[in-house]
């Protein structure tokens, strides 16, 4: 089939970015205005000087399309509503002082408060955790010289390259307006009319549809800066960087099944993660990452460094990592603190500076505004958590809420007033200098024609995978586009996808019951074929190594096994495994030997989709009375599905047998507990999170 022949919206045409332009060209078209009524040219690029110039303030299009689009919500944010912080510190582990004179980068051993705040981007704040999206990854920085805000995701790219095009995006993604559903999730037409429309999306698609949407936990995800910013030396000399969050325990995902299962059996998964972590003292920690770049560098890079749709592989240019991030305490009040903290990207720091990335720039003026509105006015900085724990000194007074205003006569400057009563004056010495970039250029509405390769980064991507995750991918695709009722859509996603993969594109084809695939999309660059794969963008491949700080079900009833399951918790304590015990009942319960057991977990409460892995040590009797229990069945097969290691006695062989798990069936990864010496060979095994060959045989994804 030709993609000529997929039905195409009319009066279409595509830019120098290869952005789609729908334009007005019949009668019967109504035209696009502001809201004053002047006719729209172009609604797909900022105004700018030059094709990859800075944003200007006089684009009045943006301006009111950006700030009607920031006030749509009050008080809940209109994306990344449903979010969870704490609070913590950073450490300077390396000085960074040879490339940026930044206070927070000069001193090794130095900590800076911090506050990081988690999110999903699409749901309002009663969805669920673990549902596939984008996660928020926002931290703030109470540095010496005012607060530092690094607002990222947990994926390093973008769906959209330009900010005048957020507006569309959000609500493509969040519920189609006459019927207010889907609620936090992107499986429905008007999300994958919007990307399939606009193929600079496709990279950050894969990522989208990949294990990375789906975290097991806010403590093993990476968080991402996006652009690309600057640092500055005390020379003011310029380097280019792009800044990483690596978790310290590793990177982890759930499968598709099991993340649907979690949010029935308890929505607020990822929150009582965090909460309960910090609580147990097992820290989350962080390092920062920095890649560091020149001109040079980025003359020969074959892609845009301003493109928010790019990434940088780190074999080209490594990770140097500077610090830890450690959060060690939780918020007093979640209204006071999570809901109030207020994000933007324009605060930064001496030594840090911005770039003309496009959607930087729109973001820098839409956060400001966003929160303005969303917390009832300029003052939010005056809210506690948002307040700078440096000296602070201003002529900004009164509004709404005002906490503080200039003392004495003088509220303006220059003033002749003597000193105190003079106030503040700017300070040439330590003060805020931006970089001198030199620029020239018409003014336009233009994109860079650097940014028009959206392809050869989505298929760097896939061929980085793991064969498992790629069909997780390919799984994800055909779950999504299952739910668009719109052929002409999913014909024009797969246009897409033969451009990142042709197997890609063919499995979910397949999926689909689509027979014959439309031609491959043509975009204004061709397609890179020669991008190696790049370990660092997979999850298998950078997993903890170890199973510390992950939590073990374990299955008991009246007489279980006193020595086995007091082997196996010594075990999982040695690892830093959080352990809880699963019955047939809650409260107390006694082993073999009389101990008392706290059970916190009934059966049917606590299903395996919980827990990293399970260990099954009823009694005898007790195996009996679960075979009544079809939330039993429901807790081994689901484990089994989810290709998690089991551990198990012999008095579980009737459960495993129940549940479908019989001999014939049990691989590797169900391992058999006979003895107290057993048990940290099991823990040990289980470092591998999961026994993902028995994904192929039970292929429950």
């Amino acid at each position: 089939m030709n993609a000529s022949a997929i039905p195409h919206p009319p009066h279409s045409r595509t830019g120098t970015g290869g952005e789609t332009h729908q334009t007005a060209d019949d009668a019967d078209i109504p035209t696009l205005t502001t809201q004053q009524g002047t006719p729209v040219a172009d609604d797909q690029n900022t105004l700018r000087q030059g094709a990859d110039g800075p944003a200007l303030m006089e684009d009045f299009h943006f301006r009111e399309k950006i700030f009607h689009f920031d006030h749509e919500r009050i008080p809940e944010r209109v994306v990344h509503a449903r979010g969870y912080g704490a609070h913590g510190y950073f450490e300077l582990t390396d000085s960074l002082a040879d490339v940026c004179h930044a206070d927070i980068f000069g001193n090794v051993g130095e900590k800076t408060p911090a506050f990081v705040r988690f999110s999903t981007v699409a749901g309002a704040k009663g969805s669920s955790d673990v549902v596939r999206d984008v996660r928020g990854f926002a931290v703030k920085l109470y540095t010496k010289q005012g607060n530092w805000d690094i607002v990222g995701n947990n994926i390093p790219v973008f769906f959209i390259q330009d900010a005048i095009k957020f507006p569309d995006f959000v609500h493509a993604a969040k519920e189609e307006p006459d019927r207010a559903f889907p609620q936090a999730q992107t499986a429905h037409d008007n999300f994958w009319d919007f990307v399939s429309l606009s193929p600079e999306a496709t990279h950050m698609v894969c990522w989208a549809m990949s294990d990375r949407a789906i975290p097991r936990s806010f403590r093993f995800m990476e968080g991402f800066g996006v652009h690309t910013f600057r640092l500055i030396d005390a020379q003011g000399r310029s380097t280019y960087v792009k800044f990483h969050w690596k978790p310290r325990q590793g990177l982890q995902s759930v499968v598709w099944n099991e993340a649907l299962k979690i949010n029935g059996a308890d929505p607020d998964f990822h929150r009582r993660d965090l909460w309960n972590a910090i609580n147990a003292g097992d820290y989350p920690e962080w390092d920062l990452g920095v890649q560091l770049f020149d001109d040079e560098f980025a003359d020969r890079f074959p892609f845009d460094i301003l493109d928010a749709t790019k990434l940088i592989p780190e074999e080209l240019v490594p990770i140097r990592r500077v610090g830890r991030l450690v959060l060690n305490r939780v918020v007093d009040n979640f209204f006071a603190e999570t809901e109030q903290v207020a994000f933007c990207t324009q605060n930064i720091v001496p030594g840090i500076d911005f770039t003309n990335d496009p959607l930087l720039q729109g973001r820098n003026f839409s956060y400001l505004d966003t929160q303005t509105k969303r917390l009832g006015g300029p003052n939010f900085t005056h809210i506690p958590i948002n307040a700078p724990k440096c000296p602070f000194h201003n002529f900004q007074q009164d509004g709404h809420m005002a906490m503080h205003n200039p003392k004495g006569r003088a509220n303006y400057e220059p003033n002749s007033w003597p000193q105190p009563q003079g106030g503040p004056r700017e300070n040439p010495r330590t003060g805020y200098r931006s970089f001198p970039q030199e620029q020239s250029g018409a003014k336009t509405r233009e994109r860079s024609a650097a940014f028009g390769d959206h392809y050869s980064q989505a298929r760097q991507f896939y061929i980085s995978q793991t064969p498992v995750e790629q069909t997780h991918m390919k799984d994800a695709f055909v779950f999504e586009l299952s739910k668009v009722e719109t052929p002409a859509i999913r014909m024009r996603m797969l246009t897409h996808l033969r451009n990142v993969d042709e197997a890609l594109a063919r499995g979910v084809a397949d999926g689909l019951g689509i027979t014959t695939l439309p031609d491959a999309a043509v975009g204004p660059l061709p397609v890179r074929t020669d991008l190696p794969p790049s370990d660092a963008l997979s999850i298998l491949k950078n997993g903890p190594g170890s199973f510390r700080g992950r939590k073990l079900g374990i299955v008991v009833s009246e007489g279980t096994d006193a020595a086995l399951l007091s082997a196996v918790q010594e075990a999982a304590h040695q690892e830093g495994v959080e352990t809880e015990l699963v019955g047939p009942r809650i409260g107390n319960i006694s082993d073999d030997r009389g101990k008392i057991l706290p059970v916190m977990q009934k059966i049917n409460g606590g299903p395996s989709v919980l827990y990293d892995a399970v260990v099954l040590l009823p009694s005898a009797q007790g195996s009996t009375l679960l075979l009544g229990e079809a939330t039993m069945r429901d807790f081994i097969a689901d484990a089994f599905a989810h290709a998690k290691f089991i551990g198990f006695s012999a008095s579980a062989e009737p459960l495993l047998d129940a549940a479908g798990v019989g001999a014939s069936e049990r691989d590797d990864g169900i391992i058999r507990l006979t003895k107290a010496k057993d048990a940290p060979a099991f823990i040990n095994a289980c470092a591998a999170l999961r026994f993902w060959p028995r994904e192929k045989r039970v292929h429950a994804v």
